[in-house]
């Protein structure tokens, strides 16, 4: 397994321009299997989940390449509905699939799907929002089986507002017979995304961004070109490991709304932002203070995708802060890892106590998952001393060359893959 080595204690300083969103890429590639023929695809970021998804496609029977972060994807050949086992086990966000197959196809095969181990995540309000809409759904062991002669529209109500489901839906009632109400939606940026993506190829579907969408089914979808909007947690990561190393940094490509929330606590913790237009400057030469309360909550609150990342600038913070972590019940697994290097927090069920300590101390340390991954970088660029962050495939799943990345802003990183055994 490749890890990465970072020597720490040196200020991130310089521009980066931000990748692509993950998380708005993944469901739009999903929802190109609505139109038959090529969809063109801008700013997709090269990532590991992203090649599950275009393997998947592939797989499908579709045509799919990615160069110079542009897919293009021909539908057109597309005659298999049934997932492969191996590939879903592989990422979280293949579940994507159910809506645009069943559409397409009146059935669909797939599995429990994969991912980072961060605590249950069930699949209960997909499963009810297509049933809704008209789906027969079996279950056998962890294989789904989903069936539907002819999708209508319905009035749904989300007992929580699940971004996955609130995507599924949309898709699978973008081609369904009449009118869909989804009340209780996700608001996220990738939701409102999806929506353009999906406006662009001929649906009629409004809300996106608020808590009630409205989809009016259409007969069929033409392919199109679109531009994926910028990674929010890319970006956010960027900030805090700025502040954290307490350097100097200039964003491009970003869209500062998307990070109200992350934008308001830095500030509170004594960090210097400057926003303008698509741009955001970060900067913080000293030691930040602590925050007294942040509480993860879905969007537009305090994002769990920088649960993590912002608690590795609390442990270095002037003060005690507390951090709640209210959507994943196992996304607190970083606080061991951090603690090996030096922080000083105690946690009490979902709830982190973090009193600061002047520096932190390079360790070898294992990333858990995607953003505890990104956590620990950060932790190892702010510390003193040699830090080693392994099983650094999670990282890989969500940022395009993290090493390369965060080398243009002056950090002392780099990757090392083991030498084969001859």
């Amino acid at each position: 397994m490749d890890k990465l080595v970072i020597e720490g204690g040196k200020p991130l300083s310089g521009t980066i321009v931000i990748q692509g969103a993950k998380n708005a890429a993944l469901p739009i590639l999903a929802a190109s299997l609505l139109a038959d023929g090529t969809t063109t695809l801008d700013h997709v970021p090269d990532l590991l989940d992203i090649d599950v998804m275009l393997n998947i496609l592939r797989e499908l029977g579709c045509r799919a390449e990615h160069t110079g972060g542009t897919v293009v994807l021909d539908t057109e050949t597309a005659h298999i509905s049934h997932v492969p086992e191996s590939l879903m086990r592989q990422m979280r966000s293949s579940i994507f699939l159910m809506g645009p197959l069943l559409a397409r196809f009146g059935e669909t095969q797939v599995y429990q799907p994969g991912g980072c181990a961060i605590g249950e995540r069930k699949i209960d309000l997909h499963l009810e929002g297509l049933q809704a809409l008209g789906a027969e759904i079996e279950e056998i062991g962890n294989r789904i089986i989903c069936r539907a002669d002819k999708l209508r529209g319905a009035d749904i109500h989300l007992s929580f507002p699940s971004v996955g489901a609130t995507e599924n839906i949309m898709m699978a009632a973008a081609l369904a017979e009449g009118r869909t109400t989804i009340s209780n939606a996700a608001r996220e940026p990738e939701i409102q995304d999806l929506q353009g993506f999906l406006n662009a190829m001929g649906a009629k579907i409004m809300g996106a961004g608020t808590d009630t969408i409205t989809i009016d089914g259409v007969q069929s979808l033409t392919p199109c070109r679109y531009k994926v909007i910028p990674d929010r947690i890319v970006a956010g990561t960027i900030m805090v490991a700025a502040a954290a190393t307490r350097g100097q940094v200039t964003l491009q490509n970003t869209q500062p709304a998307h990070l109200s929330s992350l934008i308001h606590v830095l500030r509170r913790a004594g960090v210097q932002i400057v926003v303008d237009g698509d741009i955001i400057k970060v900067g913080s030469a000293t030691r930040p203070r602590a925050v007294e309360r942040i509480v993860t909550s879905p969007y537009p609150a305090f994002p769990t995708d920088l649960q993590s990342q912002v608690m590795v600038l609390l442990t270095l913070a002037d003060g005690v802060s507390v951090l709640k972590e209210t959507i994943f019940e196992g996304r607190l697994k970083h606080v061991d890892e951090l603690s090996r290097m030096g922080a000083d927090i105690r946690v009490d069920m979902n709830a982190a106590f973090i009193r600061g300590v002047p520096r932190l101390y390079g360790a070898t340390v294992e990333a858990t998952d995607l953003r505890a991954g990104a956590a620990l970088v950060i932790a190892g660029l702010a510390a003193q001393g040699k830090t080693v962050v392994e099983q650094i495939h999670h990282i890989d799943r969500g940022y395009e060359k993290i090493e390369t990345m965060l080398s243009r802003l002056g950090a002392r990183i780099s990757r090392y893959a083991p030498v084969p055994n001859n």
